[in-house]
């Protein structure tokens, strides 16, 4: 692990700065530190050198060590197949295999990709998590279409940098913790049921004997629908570029 590129991970538990709660179920968790990710990939036409495949305790897939040959290292997400000793680079002519990013507009169709940009230039956002992957389908004039691990499929800029290859670590949703003291490492605090508590913790709580959540539909602890209500902030979200929405 180099040790420039990592710093202690700061702790609050779901508060913020006024010491309330904010998130539930969330504290006690391991001393951890945080590595220092290079999701802009900004560092063009100069090759590097994989020469870790690390842990990385702040996410699900695994992260590589580049040194690069004008001696600066940074750490990437690592995809499925990336070995140590491996030359990646990022460029508009890199060769298509993994661990290479280029933009979407100089890949061929039915490459699969992750750390995908919104905005060229603001570094991956999407397709980050463990054994993920989109799939770029086609090529218009300005936009390339990218169906999502979700299965959205949604319109990219062809500017847009994107990393070739599917996230490693693919079984990890398969992994079973075993203990509760596994989940309190992570910081995982327990869950109580809503219909476990008194009415004043929650919309769903009091009642003689056991009852259920009543009408209209399912609450959230602060009383907002949490079923079939749609959440998405429109203004911050462009749905003009979104083609085919994930639910069918």
């Amino acid at each position: 692990m180099s040790r420039k590129l990592r710093r202690i991970l700061a702790k609050n538990s779901g508060r913020n700065s006024s010491g309330k709660v904010t998130v539930r179920h969330q504290g006690g968790r391991h001393k951890r530190y945080l590595r220092e990710n290079d999701f802009k990939r900004d560092k063009r036409e100069i090759p590097a050198k994989v020469m870790a495949i690390e842990y990385d305790p702040n996410r699900g897939a695994q992260i590589a060590l580049l040194f690069y040959v004008d001696g600066e290292k940074r750490y990437i997400l690592a995809p499925e197949g990336l070995r140590v000793g491996d030359e990646i680079q990022t460029s508009e002519k890199a060769e298509i295999k993994p661990g290479n990013a280029l933009p979407l507009g100089k890949m061929p169709l039915g490459t699969v990709v992750h750390n995908l940009e919104l905005k060229p230039g603001k570094g991956g956002q999407m397709v980050r998590g463990a054994g993920t992957g989109a799939i770029l389908m086609n090529k218009e004039e300005r936009y390339a279409l990218v169906k999502l691990p979700s299965g959205e499929q949604r319109r990219i800029g062809l500017a847009c940098y994107a990393t070739v290859g599917q996230l490693g670590n693919i079984e990890r949703k398969n992994r079973v913790f075993g203990k509760a003291g596994r989940k309190r490492h992570l910081g995982i605090r327990p869950t109580v049921r809503g219909v476990a508590q008194n009415p004043h913790s929650h919309p769903h709580g009091g009642g003689e004997g056991r009852s259920g959540i009543g009408m209209p539909s399912p609450k959230s602890p602060l009383g907002k629908p949490t079923l079939g209500v749609r959440t998405r902030n429109k203004k911050k979200y462009s749905d003009k570029l979104i083609m085919q929405r994930r639910s069918k």
